[in-house]
């Protein structure tokens, strides 16, 4: 059998799977918020896996081994570990706790939450925009490599790509991308491998690489032509642009990363999976520089300067040198992961278009049920939009060409808002708006050959120093937030109307009072967008009813009730007697059905039609007090523990 044969086989059987676990996680969705982020769902596995999935893309197949031709060993692990470490792993230490604990879907919601609508707004249209981008470019790119091996129909291939992974998002949203991600990390850490094996048992090892490189100062620190890739330089590449552009704007400025935080079931599982994601990723970063090498060591007149040949084609290159169930192997691999970053990016856009556009200005009132349909019609639609991109000349080019720009102001507000509570409204706002108008601006110039800022720095530093620059100058001449000025919270100006409270604040008070006293698990039982939760909290923070931990980091989002909020608790007495245990009804009736087993839990669920981040939420308090214990590699499994069924016992005479 031929190669087309071989890697026709291995695709029929990968879309196979790929279609069945659609099919299979579409019985798991029973709202948006399923469709969206898994009902906060994902376990600490499951998320290592689609955190490696992201990074594991058509641009980390590329670049990595073009930049151990051209920089050697050091070049291509210098962004491997800029990318794995200085992106993920630093965005789980300093982020991912609290954004699981602000309870924000999407990255724009936050901004919402922090700042105003209108920068949600145009961070909105900007991610979409910065996502589209990603995924157009990620798609041509892979599509291009598989063309370029089999012969077929670029348009086909294109066309086919884009059906497999619209077909089974569609059908089971975040639930099918998280456990296709799985399976496409699992053949990637298959065929990787294989490779250089292959490569090594034809070749030969560090001898073969020391006796063939072409270069004069060694692979492990200079490329072929004897470069080596600079640390501090603001041209790009260097370690300083990479960190820039692959760690701050690609990873702290996008929403999918976002996403993958706030559908875990913990602020403990955000964190670590993408502490362990980071450290996962650098192996096939290690394999696919050293498969650089060997493409170079194997065809030493093929790339530049002793041939024409682009470094970023060496992946495909080297293929050629191996038997045909390796490359087609191989070949899968590639694609796999391009089809899995796409999908995260498919699934980060149409989330951001949904909740921050559809939901607010066309149907607010919309719940969770109703908006199922919606989200995966616009998810179809935005799939189609980008296959569109796609044909057109210079289309993905030039959308990848900005998504960089749409990106890298983000990324500068979600610092700053965590991190300095000094930052505005308007200091937000407007040094978004200077970030993108400069990036685009300088963008467009390059892409047209009118000006190019490439021969003294890259345009991504320009749109942080600007961006920076006007966000701290601008809030450093404009009103801050009430938390941010001076000894707010000293004097009480009318001890009355401080002490009085809405009807819906004083259920966030219940709600504090009875252990929910995050930001997250507050909008969930509310079943609000955080923004509405978010202004109840900080008319109850001005009029000294709570008090959060801190008002920077997580501990922002994090309310403990003061004596003057004590007093607004409304509780019947079998409530308080519950309160004294620290649970609610809720929590008592969940108990008391696990107490037959989960599948009965299940049953009252959907008898209840009960909201499934509402569940989440009731869940994850109970584990966190010991009464129930969590197991589960996909989805959640829940069993009563002897405590908690000594409370039962305790109430056994309640009935709901």
């Amino acid at each position: 059998m031929n190669f087309n044969g071989v890697f026709l086989l291995y695709c029929i059987v990968f879309v196979a799977i790929m279609v069945g676990v659609g099919f299979i996680t579409r019985k798991w969705i029973s709202g948006s918020n399923d469709y969206f982020i898994a009902g906060r769902e994902i376990g600490m596995l499951t998320n290592i896996f689609g955190v490696t999935a992201i990074g594991f893309a058509g641009t980390m197949i590329t670049l990595i081994p073009s930049l151990a031709i051209t920089s050697g060993i050091w070049g291509a692990l210098g962004f491997g570990l800029v990318y794995s470490v200085g992106g993920l792993a630093l965005y789980g230490l300093i982020f991912a706790k609290y954004i699981r604990r602000s309870g924000a879907h999407t990255l724009s919601e936050w901004l919402e939450m922090r700042f105003d609508a209108r920068t949600r707004t145009l961070i909105t249209i900007a991610s979409m925009l910065g996502l589209l981008g990603i995924m157009a470019n990620n798609v041509v790119s892979m599509a291009i490599v598989t063309t370029g091996f089999t012969g077929w129909s670029l348009i086909g291939t294109l066309s086919s790509i884009f059906f497999i992974f619209l077909l089974f998002t569609y059908i089971g949203g975040f639930w099918a991308v998280t456990l296709t991600d799985f399976i496409q990390v699992c053949i990637g850490m298959i065929a990787l491998p294989v490779l250089l094996i292959t490569l090594i048992s034809k070749f030969g090892g560090a001898s073969f690489l020391d006796q063939n490189w072409s270069g004069n100062l060694g692979y492990w620190t200079h490329g072929q032509a004897d470069s080596s890739l600079a640390v501090f330089s603001l041209q790009y590449p260097s370690i300083l642009t990479f960190s820039i552009l692959f760690a701050c704007f690609l990873v702290w400025g996008n929403n999918y990363y976002w996403l993958r935080v706030s559908s875990t079931r913990s602020e403990r599982t955000a964190t670590l999976s993408y502490v362990f994601g980071a450290l996962f990723l650098l192996i096939p970063g290690i394999i696919l520089a050293f498969i650089g090498v060997y493409a170079s060591s194997v065809f030493p007149d093929f790339f530049a300067p002793y041939g024409e040949g682009n470094p970023t084609a060496a992946f495909g290159v080297v293929l050629q040198a191996v038997p045909i169930g390796v490359a087609a192997l191989a070949l899968l691999g590639a694609l796999a992961a391009s089809i899995s970053t796409s999908t995260t990016a498919l699934m980060g856009a149409s989330s951001t278009a949904v909740r921050d556009l559809y939901q607010r200005y066309v149907r607010p009132k919309a719940t969770s049920k109703q908006l199922t349909v919606p989200s995966k019609v616009i998810t179809l639609l935005l799939g189609l939009l980008v296959w569109l991109l796609c044909f057109y000349p210079g289309g993905p080019l030039y959308l990848f060409a900005f998504s960089t720009a749409w990106l890298g102001p983000p990324s500068v507000l979600v610092f700053l808002g965590v991190w300095w509570k000094r930052t505005t409204v308007q200091g937000a706002f407007y040094g978004a708006v200077l970030g993108i108008v400069v990036l685009v601006t300088f963008t467009l110039l390059d892409l047209f050959g009118i000006f190019s800022l490439s021969a003294y720095t890259h345009v991504g530093v320009i749109g942080l120093v600007v961006t920076v620059l006007a966000t701290v100058l601008i809030s450093l001449a404009t009103k801050p937030s009430y938390y941010a000025e001076k000894g707010w919270n000293t004097i009480l100006k009318d001890v009355e109307s401080t002490t009085s409270a809405s009807d819906q604040e004083k259920l966030v008070i219940m709600y504090i009072h009875l252990g929910y006293n995050t930001m997250a698990e507050i909008s969930d039982l509310l079943g609000v967008d955080s923004s509405i939760s978010n202004q109840l909290i900080e008319s109850l923070d001005i009029k000294q009813l709570i008090q959060r931990k801190s008002y920077v980091g997580s501990g922002f989002y994090t309310f403990t009730l003061t004596e003057r909020g004590l007093l607004l608790v409304e509780l019947t007495e079998k409530e308080q007697e519950l309160a004294e245990d620290g649970i609610s009804i809720d929590d008592l009736v969940f108990l008391k059905q696990l107490e037959h087993g989960q599948g009965a839990l299940n049953r009252y669920l959907k008898e209840k039609d009960f909201d499934s981040l509402k569940a989440s939420v009731i869940l994850a308090k109970l584990i966190r007090q010991h009464y129930l214990k969590e197991s589960g590699i996909i989805r959640r499994k829940v069993e009563i523990t002897l405590s908690g069924r000594d409370l039962c016992q305790k109430h056994r005479h309640y009935h709901a």
